[in-house]
């Protein structure tokens, strides 16, 4: 059973099928062969008490957070203050794609939003100073994947309302990682431009002056991260209460520095905040029947049997998890892999005596891999949607370097879990 389920699931999807009708269909095909009971009689209630979450809330609003800043011109502005600061490294402009995409990460929850911001500022440059077209475009595809582990990240609070972890334990726990993998980034980039020049395009410098007067454009998203943040670590709102501040906040933020607030913004924001969030919400509301239907037909029981039965240590285990995320991950869009995945692989993980938050962050940066290895990539799509030339085979070339990084840091998160859990045992 389990290998009929994961070959329908690709099948469908190769018919290019939405992934939330997806997960319906097979939800009702496993209740119909698998099971005894009439399951079918239950999807009114499983996708009501999948969706009927307080928690669930913080989705829509941090879509709609990033989704002001990106229709009201923050971005630009923010684009070209980090461009004054970090384009004289080797690899000029680059630097600026990786930074962009690390504040909005911080801001906005989404991936995909972060590299589809990031893409629409950043590709007339390329073309006007003439970069390398692959490595700067990998580098705002595999930037962009920062949007979900830096706080807040919507997958995390999806990860923390399906295995019921504390988000804010998940939020502290992915930002020295993701800071971390910024830095590697960079360094990285630094690195190939240092040996081969021509890929990185002109370095550029800037008088002090200039840089100064830029910082007034970056002051305000660290405002925003600081109280989005720090309004969850003190105490004074829960990540859905915050995430309401944060749009409050943001929303002032365009009308002041941005291009303000007009009617037609308005409507753009909200509706691509619908968009995303009905999108997210068919997932998770079509992965819960999935779940339901495997769970009453006994699928959870024997994938969990099959790898107790390895005979494999818990590390063994582990690798083999990962194994299993890094292949997946090349077929099935990151939030459908996660939700259909957590509820069956998380308490085996959990049993073996690994943390649910460490595994939590292990577990994003081998979705974030999902994001920019093909053929379901999908900020690879976002990328080459913003290029006014040139073939998708360029991005994919260009996120080769950062996907060695992300496996660096799933082994290093593995061989120091410290990374992960240091920060929420402070807090």
């Amino acid at each position: 059973m389990i290998w009929t389920v994961a070959a329908s699931l690709l099948g469908l999807m190769a018919l290019s099928i939405p992934v939330g009708i997806v997960l319906f269909i097979l939800g009702i095909g496993v209740g119909e062969f698998y099971s005894a009971f009439p399951l079918l009689r239950g999807l009114g209630q499983v996708v009501w008490s999948s969706s009927s979450s307080s928690t669930l809330i913080a989705v829509p609003l941090f879509v709609l957070l990033g989704e002001i800043l990106v229709r009201g011109g923050v971005a630009a502005r923010t684009y070209a203050a980090l461009d004054k600061w970090l384009s004289w490294l080797p690899g000029g402009l680059i630097h600026a794609n990786i930074a962009t995409a690390t504040m909005f990460s911080a801001t906005s929850g989404s991936s995909v939003a972060t590299a589809a911001t990031v893409a629409t500022v950043a590709m007339p440059q390329a073309e006007k100073l003439k970069y390398d077209p692959k490595l700067f475009s990998g580098a705002i595809a595999a930037g962009g994947t920062l949007g979900i582990l830096i706080p807040p990240s919507i997958n995390l609070i999806v990860y923390g309302f399906l295995t019921e972890t504390s988000i804010p334990q998940l939020f502290s726990a992915g930002l020295v990682p993701g800071i971390l993998m910024a830095l590697a980034f960079v360094v990285v980039t630094a690195l190939i431009c240092k040996a081969r020049p021509a890929l990185g395009g002109p370095s550029r410098s800037f008088i002090w002056g200039e840089r100064l007067r830029s910082l007034v454009q970056l002051v305000p998203i660290i405002i925003l991260f600081v109280v989005v943040i720090g309004s969850i670590y003190a105490g004074w709102a829960t990540p859905t209460e915050s995430a309401a501040i944060g749009v409050v906040i943001a929303a002032l933020i365009a009308i002041t520095l941005g291009n303000g607030l007009g009617l037609a913004t308005i409507a753009e924001a909200l509706h691509g905040t619908i968009r995303i969030s009905a999108m997210i919400m068919l997932v998770i509301a079509g992965a819960y029947f999935l779940n339901f239907a495997m769970t009453s037909a006994g699928l959870g029981r024997a994938l969990t049997e099959l790898l107790e039965n390895t005979g494999l240590s818990p590390l063994g285990t582990l690798l083999l998890v990962v194994l299993l995320y890094l292949i997946l991950g090349f077929f099935i869009e990151t939030l459908s892999l996660m939700v259909a995945t957590i509820p069956i692989i998380v308490p085996i993980i959990a049993g073996l005596g690994y943390d649910k938050v460490w595994f939590g962050v292990l577990m994003i940066v081998l979705i974030e891999m999902a994001l920019i290895t093909p053929p379901v990539g999908l900020n690879l799509f976002v990328v080459q949607s913003a290029r006014a030339k040139g073939s998708m085979n360029e991005v994919i070339l260009g996120v080769i370097p950062f996907v060695l990084v992300m496996l660096c840091m799933v082994a290093l998160l593995i061989a120091v879990p410290g990374l992960a859990l240091w920060l929420p045992s402070i807090l």
